[in-house]
């Protein structure tokens, strides 16, 4: 089991910024995920490893905050296995945004309904822990 994050950008619609995964990606490639996730580096504290994804990832910084973690373990159709420690932070942005096309092939700004509608209709296009965060998200916020 090792520690992960996964970060969730509204903007001031309230709408979601979600992300496609690039293609490269060693698992999930190709799926629709949260903003940005990752793992921290090593003596690197978890907060400081988040905001670091975002800007290698989305190209901007904003102010971010804890607000759950969960724990999850699946096996992929490529053989890996991830057993994670997920703590889910989540920030506001209105900006622009300069995506990494080594780590993302797409994103946009979705709102929460048609988000959910769309992965109830088409759950396959979406990465496993993204679903499994939008289930315990308290969609009010």
């Amino acid at each position: 089991m090792h520690r992960a994050f996964s970060i969730l950008i509204f903007n001031s619609k309230g709408e979601l910024l979600v992300q496609k995964r690039a293609k490269n990606k060693y698992h999930s490639r190709g799926l629709w995920a949260n903003s940005c996730c990752g793992h921290q580096k090593e003596n690197e504290r978890l907060v400081e490893a988040a905001h670091r994804r975002l800007i290698e990832e989305m190209g901007f910084d904003c102010a971010l905050k804890e607000i759950f973690s969960f724990s999850y373990r699946v096996k992929f159709a490529n053989g890996l296995i991830e057993n994670e420690i997920d703590h889910v932070f989540v920030g506001k942005y209105d900006d622009r945004i300069e995506s990494n096309k080594e780590e993302i092939e797409d994103y946009k700004w979705v709102s929460l309904d048609e988000l959910k509608k769309d992965v109830k209709k088409n759950p396959k296009k979406y990465a496993y822990w993204f679903k499994l965060i939008l289930r315990i998200f308290n969609f009010n916020k």
